[in-house]
């Protein structure tokens, strides 16, 4: 189904888009897309961070 999809048929899909969300809507949504994929890659590259000393169980005396 989406195999024969070529340049034509991208650039249909993209005028459809921007008819229906409007320029701003659509340029704000790609923004937010690439700030989304810019964090989740800095995300990748920082070590992960020491998970804190658990505290342990306290007992529960019956009344």
């Amino acid at each position: 189904m989406l195999n024969n999809i070529g340049l034509p048929g991208l650039l249909v899909i993209a005028a459809a888009i921007i008819v229906l969300f409007g320029k701003g809507k659509v340029s704000s949504m790609m923004g937010e897309l690439g700030r989304g994929i810019s964090a989740f890659k800095q995300g990748l590259q920082d070590p992960p961070a020491e998970p804190a000393a658990a505290e342990p169980p306290r007992e529960i005396k019956d009344a």
